[in-house]
């Protein structure tokens, strides 16, 4: 256990601060409310939107900020504002589009924050569970994009969802250029890769340094915690930095381990660094 001026702890959510069974742990809850006694910044950082993120977290969860939809959202969650946001303009959202259609690619558009769990989707029609498994997720907020009438808008991201082929995801994404591609797994299955589409200057790693110059922490006081590849820039960019043990393979391979999102890893991170007991 090491005694050093840490300034904020950020974790990731869905299969880090998240169990399995989508909760979170009484020991990683005593965690959040200590390090709030402590004045040490609480932030989650997540790919998930707001309007998902709310069925998860009640109102009063004990963070101070939120990094929502992979850093194209940051919100104060104590006064509950939000407070910074991006989008891709609409000439850009048409020429994405136009190149996931030519491919034969499952896509979605996401409205801007904070309307961005409505989205209109193409579907390509051949198999693929996962891509039909979230449309029916958001079904109240989802609508088919007719070729003949859509009018391209600005959009918070667009999301293609891939079979588990890591090949067919790094030829598209040669495809792109001056905008960012975040690879996550599906946290529907399990299995399918997501490819999210974002403003260059989207990811959690640059959010978590947008909130740093905020509130004036230095980068060098900062830990996190998390598990998928969307958590890396996070992960590089703070100065500690751990995977969950339920990580994948590779990660566990850059990053130290803590223990797994079903032994309260979150807190076993927290306290090799910090005597919050």
């Amino acid at each position: 256990m090491t005694d050093f001026d840490w300034k904020m702890v950020i974790t990731d959510l869905d299969g880090t601060l998240l169990n399995n069974n989508r909760e979170v742990s009484l020991e990683d809850m005593k965690t959040l409310f200590r390090l709030g006694e402590q004045n040490i910044v609480r932030v989650i950082a997540t790919g998930r939107n707001f309007f998902s993120l709310n069925k998860v977290l009640k109102s009063n969860f004990p963070i101070d900020y939120l990094i929502f939809s992979s850093g194209a959202g940051i919100y104060n969650w104590k006064s509950k504002k939000l407070m910074h946001s991006h989008y891709i303009p609409d000439f850009e959202v048409k020429l994405i589009s136009e190149i996931l259609i030519d491919h034969r690619i499952d896509f979605m558009i996401h409205e801007m924050i904070p309307e961005n769990h409505k989205f209109v989707y193409y579907k390509t029609g051949t198999e693929n569970p996962d891509f039909e498994r979230r449309i029916s997720v958001y079904k109240d907020f989802a609508v088919e994009l007719d070729l003949k009438t859509e009018e391209y808008k600005h959009a918070c991201q667009i999301l293609a969802v891939f079979p588990n082929d890591v090949d067919f995801f790094d030829e598209i994404k040669q495809k792109f250029n001056d905008i960012k591609i975040i690879r996550t797994t599906s946290p529907l299955d399990g299995d399918s890769i997501w490819m999210e589409i974002f403003p260059e200057a989207v990811s959690k790693g640059h959010g978590i340094d947008w909130l740093c110059n905020k509130l004036n922490i230095s980068p060098y006081k900062t830990i996190s915690v998390g598990n998928d590849y969307n958590d890396i820039d996070m992960l590089e960019f703070t100065a500690k930095k751990y995977v969950v043990n339920n990580a994948p393979s590779d990660l566990k391979k850059q990053f130290p381990i803590c223990k797994s999102n079903q032994e309260s890893g979150f807190t076993d991170a927290v306290t090799l660094n910090l005597d919050i007991y």
